[in-house]
């Protein structure tokens, strides 16, 4: 019980900050002294402790630690390129299908199962904090976590300038029980860390369509109609929502994998904790999922709306148009050269059709203000 209470206080510290209140990106580039420039961190553990060196570790060296003492290595690297990738591959015995795609980036979330490790694609999610949304407006920011995971190693590859282990690595090695599951319980701390990324980043977007949605069907000026909310600032809500739904629901199936399926490289006591992780990450998925379709929804009402708008428009031009069509058509009457026309040379006749014209548009003007059109 007691490393159930430590797995989840470490991976979910109660501290949490609101997105909102911290939106600033977490920048953790910064390259471990005499150490290829990817690498930002590399480390051995025994024992669930960081074992302390003279100086930097090179990832080789780590590796030749870890098979004289025991233990396991963790090694961080931020957008690696092949060459530097090339050595740490080779020392690891990394499938070079896997390192491809750690390398390149851009890859769906998924978890691959090799002989002697397993690879897995994390899309990290960062809510871009905006004043007012736009045409135009970034709501969010994807990165990419890739894990390498085997029996005495673990790598991770961040590619995108959010996404920081390096919070995470502290706290996990704050506990050194559960450190000591080895490599399974930090894939599992990271699994969790993006889930709980995923849950932030969604209330934050239920914030901006909330406002939205309000602005939609908030009562207009006129008529009931909202007439200050522009199409493309929807669309662009709903690509950003798209984005969203990308990262989250291809990761469904390997955290159902990683929970259900007995696994050689996953601590038994490790592996039930990725069915909370996958629990959170389905409940994430049924709100992205009603995001979209509640963004279709409002989109389709503002078009309604918009149209209802056009339409008192025109609805009003017609009115007009019939009003000043009366005096138009009296005047033209009258303005033909006609010698016998009714009431010509009769002495009242001009006033007589000046308040027939009055009469006639007070008339028109009263029926179209009746029925709403005016």
């Amino acid at each position: 019980m007691s490393m159930i209470r430590d797995l989840r206080a470490v991976v979910r510290p109660s501290s949490r900050v609101s997105l909102r209140k911290d939106t600033s990106p977490s920048y953790d580039t910064t390259r471990a002294p005499g150490t290829s420039s990817a690498v930002v961190d590399c480390a051995v553990y025994r024992d669930g402790a960081r074992v302390e060196s003279a100086g930097p570790l090179s990832p080789q060296e780590a590796m030749r630690l870890v098979r004289r003492d025991g233990g396991f290595v963790w090694i961080g690297l931020h957008e690696p390129t092949e060459a530097e990738f090339a050595g740490i591959a080779s020392e690891f015995g990394l499938h070079p299908l896997a390192v491809e795609d750690a390398v390149q980036a851009h890859q769906r979330p998924k978890l691959e199962r090799y002989d002697d490790s397993l690879f897995t694609v994390f899309k990290t999610i960062h809510y871009v904090e905006h004043d007012r949304l736009t045409a135009t407006s970034e709501v969010v920011e994807t990165g990419e976590v890739m894990c390498f995971t085997g029996r005495d190693f673990f790598i991770t590859v961040r590619h995108g300038g959010q996404g920081s282990l390096r919070a995470l690595r502290h706290r996990l090695q704050d506990d050194p029980e559960l450190l000591a599951k080895g490599p399974s319980a930090v894939l599992h701390a990271i699994a969790d860390h993006v889930v709980d990324g995923y849950i932030a980043v969604a209330h934050a977007v239920q914030d901006d369509i909330d406002e939205v949605e309000t602005e939609v069907f908030s009562p207009g000026r006129k008529g009931g109609v909202s007439r200050g909310v522009d199409s493309a600032r929807i669309y662009q809500l709903k690509r950003e929502v798209l984005e969203f739904k990308r990262a989250v629901a291809p990761l469904l199936r390997p955290m159902q994998l990683l929970s259900e399926r007995p696994m050689r490289l996953i601590d038994p006591d490790i592996q039930k904790y990725f069915r909370d992780v996958a629990d959170h990450l389905a409940r994430v998925q049924e709100q992205v999922l009603g995001f979209d379709e509640l963004l279709n929804s409002i989109l389709q009402a503002n078009l309604a709306q918009a149209s209802v708008a056009q339409n008192e428009d025109m609805r009003k031009i017609t009115s007009w148009a019939a009003i000043i069509a009366v005096p138009t058509m009296v005047c033209g009457v009258y303005g033909m050269n006609f010698d016998h026309m009714p009431e010509l040379h009769w002495l009242w006749g001009y006033p007589a059709v000046i308040l027939l014209m009055a009469v006639l548009e007070v008339l028109l003007y009263r029926l179209f203000k009746r029925r709403g059109w005016l």
